[in-house]
């Protein structure tokens, strides 16, 4: 298929493309974890509130220490970082607070719609019961909202409740959301290791959330490859694909003749790309975890183009801004550097990620009608 020529733009640096600030475009976040979204500053501050070590005393050392421990190539290494932001999210007070000035940060990065996840059931160490958890989340995102709306920027998330892989409350967690649903709960996750506990394990979850037609996104397709994808859309009846990259793992024969790439589909990837199935690409991440290690080390080698080319459904995600030291904007900024993305490109990011939110159709129609707007301004 033939690539559409692009144009000029500044650096990653300047955050411009053709010209436009990154920042001021409208953008949506799928995939984006609470816990990994926390302000140094708010971790450093509630951990000495807590009386817990930290690894550094300041604020920008802190910030620091996430991004070098995170920036190891090795999903293990990454995970291990959020011992200590889980840890500061044991009481109600901290978790409205954290979910607040989530809010805050996604309005100033121009975000006017997004979905954050989060581990209910590793938030119980202070007492809290899952209810009280997830209500104490709702109420810092519409706190958050209405102090955006106050600031002149309209924005909503909705929650997104992870089930841990490797424990088995995920039936409970399952119940918890669908009883959340019409009160800020918008969808169904599993999370932790991906490999060696697939979506088979939570099938009593699983048929329960399909049963009551409840919306499923599930990782898969960043610490394991094909199979993973296989169990989510199979077992799991994800509707969208948490990360999702390594389905490139299913294009084989891949050759490239000037502006033309050929590629044979395997099954799973044509199913993937001709459903339009979203991918919840997180580029930054998957350098600092090793998931796209088959392909290279650099923005440059990441799969993200080769499978926009192709007509996959890819959107732009930060995973973890804090662990990533990151925003939309420096994502959507990095590939625009590595690929010479133009502001058509960027918009129809943004499009695809509308699409594939889990609000009502009549919503979503809404959301792409500001994201189109905001563009053409």
């Amino acid at each position: 298929m033939s690539r559409p020529p692009k144009n000029a733009r500044g650096s990653r640096h300047e955050a411009l493309i053709d010209g436009v600030p990154v920042r001021s475009l409208p953008k949506v976040s799928l995939h984006d974890h609470l816990d990994g979204g926390v302000r140094a500053a708010t971790v450093l501050e509630l951990a000495r509130e807590r009386g817990i070590e930290t690894p550094a005393d300041t604020a920008g050392a802190l910030a620091d220490w996430f991004a070098e421990t995170a920036d190891s190539g090795s999903l293990e290494d990454y995970i291990a970082t959020f011992d200590l932001t889980i840890a500061v999210m044991q009481t109600a007070e901290a978790l409205t607070r954290i979910a607040r000035e989530y809010v805050l940060d996604l309005a100033n990065d121009g975000v006017i719609y997004g979905e954050v996840r989060w581990a209910p059931e590793q938030h119980l160490e202070g007492g809290l019961t899952l209810d009280e958890a997830v209500q104490a989340v709702q109420d810092g995102l519409e706190e958050g909202e209405d102090e955006a709306e106050d600031g002149g920027h309209s924005i909503r998330v909705g929650q997104i409740l992870s089930a841990m892989r490797q424990s088995d409350r995920s039936a409970e967690i399952a119940r918890l959301a669908l009883e959340f649903r019409d009160a800020g709960v918008v969808a169904f996750d599993l999370a932790g290791p991906e490999d060696g506990f697939p979506p088979s394990r939570h099938a009593d979850a699983l048929d329960l959330l399909a049963r009551e037609f409840f919306p499923v996104t599930l990782h898969a397709g960043e610490a394991a490859g094909l199979d993973s994808i296989r169990g989510a859309l199979l077992d799991g009846r994800a509707l969208r694909l948490g990360h999702g990259v390594r389905i490139a793992e299913d294009l084989e024969e891949i050759e490239t003749e000037g502006d033309e790439v050929h590629v044979q589909f395997g099954e799973l990837a044509r199913w993937v790309r001709d459903r339009e199935i979203p991918l919840e690409l997180s580029p930054s991440s998957n350098l600092g975890t090793g998931a796209i290690a088959a392909w290279g080390t650099t923005m440059e080698d990441h799969p993200f183009d080769l499978l926009y080319q192709l007509g996959f459904c890819v959107t732009v995600n930060t995973d973890n801004r804090l662990m990533s030291r990151t925003t939309l904007t420096r994502e959507i900024s990095r590939l625009a550097e590595a690929f010479d993305y133009d502001l058509d490109d960027v918009e129809q990011f943004q499009i695809n990620a509308a699409s594939a939110t889990f609000l009502p159709v009549e919503q979503r129609e809404e959301l792409i009608d500001l994201i189109s707007e905001g563009f053409d301004r």
